[in-house]
């Protein structure tokens, strides 16, 4: 072998070494850029809350800012389809509602849920909504609340963050289970379905309890009942709805993180651990508690079958309730 020889095979060794060792490195370099959380609904409400307690610890956990991006509308729809469309990097997710999962028996959307969206993991069960009423409206239970609206046929209304929304078909299944004809109110954002009960424009609504809390504190909205099968630590005198005399009613919610399909398996792997890392600690589970939320994190298989679960109920009651699709 000549000097010629030993040269090109040290020179291929060390490319060869290179290779390796840089895609290691790229390997290993995700995340080398923010990461950016997309919400479908506005500030306040559950779904940012949740998102933005998650990115505060997600960052220190991935050593990149996590960014929270509210991209509201079409219920929460156009978040959804920012993140389906979104390169599969890992760069760009979506902290989804239980509630999304109605859209798909609502309307004729530019992506498929499930074919579209990589599952990552659950980040809590909850909140529970809560049915609450102009403090001026004589109700002080789920009964009375009945008693007047049959008084007042057509007069009772309800409002909700649109078409399909969680508390859409909380209303929804409270009229089915009430007997009751009530008139829906949809509004484009959570925000503004509250404070038309503040102000007395719309009687009775079912905003999550984090978007609650602070409005029944101050007692500008007084509290019915929380539509979870058991009650919510941050409002214990406040009765179930089935506790109310309507048995077996639970409507709860979950808040879950997604990214695009096609999403690497290294990346959604390493988004998992990380979820399960910040999620699982004491003082983020007293944080989500004081939320009315529960910390509970998932494989990406089990959250996408709690989607396919979702989808399946929301369409039975979407038709139970004679909910028409826009």
């Amino acid at each position: 072998m000549n000097k010629l020889d030993v040269s090109r095979i040290a020179s291929i060794a060390a490319a060869f070494a290179l290779a390796v060792v840089g895609g290691f490195v790229h390997a290993q370099a995700f995340p080398s850029k923010p990461v950016r959380i997309v919400v479908g609904y506005a500030a306040g409400g559950g779904t940012d809350v949740t998102a933005r307690m998650t990115a505060q610890k997600l960052a220190d956990q991935l050593g990149q800012s996590v960014v929270v991006e509210n991209r509201t509308g079409a219920a929460a729809t156009i978040a959804a389809e920012r993140v389906a469309t979104s390169p599969p990097d890992g760069y760009t997710l979506l902290m989804m509602a239980a509630a999304d999962s109605a859209q798909t028996a609502l309307r004729k959307l530019a992506y498929d849920l499930e074919r579209d969206l990589a599952p990552i993991s659950l980040v809590v069960m909850g909140p529970a909504f809560v049915l609450v009423v102009h403090p001026a409206l004589p109700a002080r239970n789920a009964k009375d609340l009945a008693a007047l609206a049959r008084a007042r046929p057509d007069q009772l209304n309800y409002a909700s963050s649109g078409v399909g929304s969680q508390a859409h078909l909380a209303g929804a299944l409270f009229g089915t289970m009430m007997q009751l004809k009530l008139g829906h109110v949809p509004f484009k954002l959570i925000s503004e379905a509250t404070v038309s009960v503040v102000n007395g424009d719309i009687f009775m609504g079912f905003p999550s309890v984090p978007a609650a809390l602070p409005l029944v504190g101050s007692g500008k909205l007084k509290p019915i009942g929380v539509t979870s099968a058991r009650r919510v630590g941050v409002l214990p005198s406040v009765p179930t709805l089935d506790e109310s005399g309507l048995k077996g009613y639970d409507r709860s919610g979950w808040y879950g993180l997604l990214a695009p399909a096609k999403t690497p398996g290294a990346i959604v792997s390493q988004l998992n651990a990380a979820i399960d890392k910040v999620v699982n600690v004491p003082d983020m589970k007293r944080a989500f508690e004081k939320q009315g939320l529960e910390a509970a994190t998932s494989t990406p298989e089990q959250l996408a079958a709690l989607i396919r679960t979702e989808v399946g109920q929301s369409a039975k009651l979407i038709k139970l309730a004679g909910v028409k699709p826009e």
